[in-house]
């Protein structure tokens, strides 16, 4: 807390505190902690004004903070109790029964994917003498029409909410006003959202306000990927999930997940997160009205061939049907990917379903919540549907003009994957001409193909006790296990296959627990092999010593894991007294052994950084041979 901020000791000023860390630092965490401090103390003095104003802080900046059924239960029930007390004396408490009436409103309406009531309830607080409580409701009311049918109300709402905060004089409404205004413009596609998001950002230099920086970060990270500078947005993506965490707010995790399904999937790399996507698509941190992860496991699954995954997750989003959806920010995007994993799993009912959905949308660009994720034009989507159903005539419509919007866009990706779609519908047509206009999509498309890269790789080093696990500039340290020692062989040796015979035998040598079994009559490694390791050791040490004089650091490094593996496997087939040694004929058992073992080191990696975790488990593989392949 700064020092300018209110001492806070009584309910009063601990009521203080929370209006000064959300009106001046925009921290919703600590808001949170000071309004709960405050309403307890209040409630235990009775003070209804203050278990009020209490109330309707601890509610936040955005509707839908408390996300758990227990946080949402508890928030709930409090303001169900304050409004009945608020309503015993209604001349004293006019203003903030307004306040309570419009908090539960939007909260009911955000959740049911509606906005009758909040927006029957403005004229209410514009009646009023209260300014904050006509910016409350004017900003709640904003959140509860972000659906793509919504431009035209959101916009008068964000320009009066405008009007309202410059006559306040007040620094988070006004950043909040402008946010409300860049989400709208790029909701809309509209090209001077630019020129908006320079003014937030000139607002913002004045000093940091925690939730509309992480907003303001997400939709850098879109930016990024517009702009086809993938692994950019991906370093900010850490970014903006660790501003959202410091901000305490509830979309940090479910923003940081969207925001990696679009970076993978204009990577072509969309699998790759399949065995962490359905996690995240049942958080229950995530919102009540988002259904776009769960879209994403449908294709995610469908595209690594795991149909019955694909499928179990396209039907759950089809329900009752798809017109139940509701119509939140995240909508458009959710219905993409119902779109592409119906065209992946032929599935022709749901594809004319949601053409017919999308189409009054065709206008639109496919923005996810507040502008952190885009997938470029309504148009494309509904080119794909028409693919799915069969009707490459529309499909051409469709994608010819996708192509035109995402250049309008700037959305460099989704340009190339406007164009190779437009190439195949063009060529199912068959028309005269179609095959070399095909052509030349491919060809265009092919010059902004995603440079690739060498796959990041991960290394495990030994420090200490433990073990520092390491993918590009990610790190981790976890403690030693046996599965570590696996990891450290398959990570030195990518693309190699090796017998789980080996690795079983080579923790034995490693650990100085070998044991013989006189019952055992299969060798380990015969002379050959063996004379085979003694030569690559030689040449390893060679080649160290002249990378050395080179000062070729990495070189070193890798060729020096390399000969740790190697003399590792010729400890597993001698003996302390250079005899080779027996293990039990057993494939199975060390097989299972094997499997096991990497299965808790990967999960325990995975619980200190789940994106080290989901690499190694679309890379490592394990069974009678196992081996590490990098995703390239």
């Amino acid at each position: 807390m700064r020092g300018d901020s209110p001492r806070c000791e009584s309910a009063g000023s601990l009521c203080e505190c929370g209006d000064h860390a959300l009106e001046h630092e925009g921290d919703l965490g600590g808001a949170r902690r000071w309004f709960e401090a405050a309403y307890v103390e209040a409630e235990r003095a009775g003070d209804v004004a203050v278990m009020a104003r209490a109330l309707v802080g601890y509610g936040g900046l955005w509707v839908h903070e408390h996300r758990t059924a227990v946080a949402a239960g508890l928030f709930e029930a409090r303001l169900a109790h304050v409004r009945a007390l608020v309503a015993a004396e209604p001349d004293r408490y006019r203003d903030l029964a307004v306040r309570l009436r419009v908090r539960a409103a939007g909260e009911a309406d955000y959740r049911a994917g509606r906005s009758e009531t909040i927006l029957a309830l403005l004229d209410e607080a514009r009646a009023g003498t209260d300014p904050v409580a006509r910016i409350e409701a004017l900003s709640i009311a904003h959140q509860c029409v972000l659906g793509p049918e919504h431009g035209p109300v959101r916009r008068r709402l964000a320009d009066e909410l405008r009007r309202e905060a410059a006559r306040a004089g007040r620094r988070g409404p006004i950043l909040m006003s402008l946010l409300w205004q860049v989400v709208d413009l790029l909701l809309a596609g509209d090209p001077h959202a630019g020129r908006r998001l320079a003014e937030l950002r000139a607002a913002l230099a004045d000093g940091p306000y925690l939730a509309v920086d992480f907003v303001v970060s997400a939709v850098e990270v879109m930016l990024a990927v517009r702009a086809g500078r993938l692994e950019a947005a991906e370093q900010r993506a850490q970014h903006c999930y660790e501003l959202g965490t410091k901000a305490g707010d509830a979309d940090a995790d479910g923003w940081y997940a969207a925001q990696l399904v679009t970076i993978r999937w204009y990577q072509g790399r969309l699998p790759e997160l399949l065995p962490t996507l359905g996690a995240a698509a049942h958080a229950p941190t995530l919102s009540a009205v988002d259904n776009s992860l769960l879209s994403a496991v449908a294709v995610a699954a469908a595209l690594a061939g795991d149909r019955r995954t694909a499928e179990n997750a396209l039907a759950s989003l089809r329900g009752a049907g798809l017109d139940r959806l509701p119509r939140s920010s995240s909508w458009l995007v959710t219905m993409y990917g119902i779109v592409e994993a119906a065209y992946l799993l032929d599935n022709r009912a749901a594809a004319a379903r949601v053409h017919e959905l999308l189409l009054p949308f065709a206008h639109l660009p496919m923005v996810a919540s507040l502008g952190m994720s885009c997938f470029g034009s309504v148009e494309h989507a509904l080119g794909v549907a028409a693919l799915t159903m069969g009707d490459a005539g529309r499909a051409v419509g469709h994608l010819r003009e996708a192509v035109h919007r995402n250049l309008a866009l700037g959305h460099w990706p989704a340009v190339r994957a406007s164009r190779l779609r437009f190439a195949e519908a063009l060529e199912r047509r068959g028309g005269p001409g179609d095959g070399a206009a095909a052509a030349a999509q491919r060809a265009v498309a092919g010059r902004f193909a995603p440079r690739r890269t060498s796959a990041a790789m991960v290394v495990c080093v030994r420090q200490g006790r433990g073990w520092r696990v390491e993918l590009g500039t990610r790190s981790v340290v976890v403690a030693h296990m046996v599965g570590m020692l696996h990891l450290a062989v398959l990570t030195a040796n990518p693309g190699v296959e090796i017998p789980s015979i080996e690795l079983v035998a080579g923790v034995e040598a490693l650990g100085r627990a070998a044991a013989t079994d006189a019952r055992s009559a299969q060798a380990l490694l015969d002379e050959a092999a063996a004379r085979s390791y003694r030569q690559r050791a030689a040449e390893l040490a060679e080649a160290i010593e002249a990378a050395g004089r080179r000062g070729d650091a990495a070189a070193v490094t890798a060729m020096e894991r390399e000969r740790d593996w190697v003399q590792a496997q010729l400890g597993a087939g001698t003996g302390l007294a250079g005899r080779r040694r027996s293990f039990a004929d057993d494939g199975e058992r060390a097989r299972l052994a094997v499997g096991r073992a990497i299965r808790r080191a990967v999960a325990r990696i995975d619980r200190a950084d789940p994106v080290i975790g989901a690499h190694l488990r679309a890379g490592v593989h394990s069974g009678m041979r196992c081996w590490y392949r990098p995703a390239g």
